[in-house]
């Protein structure tokens, strides 16, 4: 396949920058966390491109979210030079549904609520291929990877350890695609997830107390911070404020440090998917190519992810301030 050069991206860079004017900002976090009746706040969302909704409950804001998120990852998938670079984010949904489908499988119950339909396979292609065994013509990773969990769940009946196969496999199809994409910035932003998910991986390891050979079970490979290193540095005694200090985690490594001895979670949670997203806010600042459409796709994930927290914790009766403490950074 061609390279695709920057000077394809020109005008499909020119759209993001307009649609970006339409993301949830701060601005309208506040009004949505200040409004005075959970339907004032979805009324905000209709200024982000969203549909209203008449009745306001889970049900009809996971349909919501969901329509709109087919809408805008087909929306570009059209625009896009290289279909592949679209895939990148859409490939999460795929193991996301394998998981429900298989513990769905495991107990006996429906998994549609839970499902997503923005993966690369339709719901119900995987769900056949699930249910039968037949994965042919399906994504290679993902066909290994939904036989090796099938095989541990039946062997262990522990669903974590499934999840651990497909959250290895997921990392690994996903930056296959980015090294095809063949983006630096693309494959950056790969590497800084999987970091984030590998620190994410060593303090749930040393919370719980497991040792060396359970943590290198959970790790993942291709982070900018290799799995090698990580296992060295800890057996050797050092702490995760060395092992990061040049890392853009380095404030979420001192709030693990935090965690470690007791403390919430939940600001350690947070500065990992904030210093994703520190990472691509450089892509706002690129005038064309492929870097500011990776940007505004991250950016529409951390907009569900808000949305979700924000409407939950709304009609959960939660506070403003607990809601706002767990809201992350913003792309704009």
């Amino acid at each position: 396949m061609t390279k695709t050069k920057d000077i394809d991206y020109l005008f499909l860079s020119a759209r993001v920058k307009a649609m970006e004017r339409n993301l949830l900002n701060r601005e309208r976090l506040e009004r949505m966390l200040d409004a005075r009746t959970n339907e004032d706040a979805a009324k905000v969302l209709t200024e982000c491109g969203y549909a209203e909704m008449p009745l306001v409950n889970q049900e009809t804001l996971d349909q919501t979210l969901v329509d709109h998120q087919e809408q805008f990852l087909a929306d570009l998938t059209l625009s896009a030079p290289d279909k592949r670079l679209i895939e990148v984010f859409k490939v999460r949904y795929d193991y996301h549904n394998v998981k429900v489908l298989l513990k769905s499988e495991a107990m006996g119950s429906e998994p549609d609520r839970l499902l997503n339909s923005g993966g690369r396979v339709s719901v119900a292609e995987l769900a056949e291929g699930v249910r039968s065994g037949d994965m042919r013509g399906m994504p290679g990773i993902l066909q290994t990877a939904v036989a090796q969990a099938r095989d541990v769940l039946g062997a262990t009946g522990d669903p974590q350890l499934a999840d651990f196969v497909l959250d290895r496999a997921y990392f690994s199809d996903m930056f296959d695609l980015a090294k095809r994409v063949d983006s630096p910035f693309l494959e950056g932003y790969v590497r800084i997830s999987i970091d984030a998910a590998n620190l994410r991986s060593v303090v749930r390891t040393m919370r719980m107390e497991k040792g060396p050979d359970f943590l290198r079970s959970v790790l993942f490979d291709r982070g900018n911070i290799t799995t090698d290193r990580i296992l060295n540095a800890l057996s050797a005694g050092g702490s995760l404020e060395e092992l990061y200090a040049t890392s853009v985690l380095k404030n979420a490594a001192e709030a693990g440090v935090a965690a470690l001895s007791g403390g919430p979670l939940t600001r350690f949670e947070k500065l990992c998917d904030n210093a994703v997203s520190s990472y691509l806010a450089g892509a706002k600042y690129v005038a064309f190519g492929e870097a500011p459409l990776i940007g505004y796709l991250a950016a529409k994930e951390t907009e569900l992810t808000a949305i979700r927290i924000v409407m939950m914790g709304r009609m959960a009766g939660l506070d403003t301030d607990t809601i706002r403490e767990r809201l992350r950074e913003s792309y704009v």
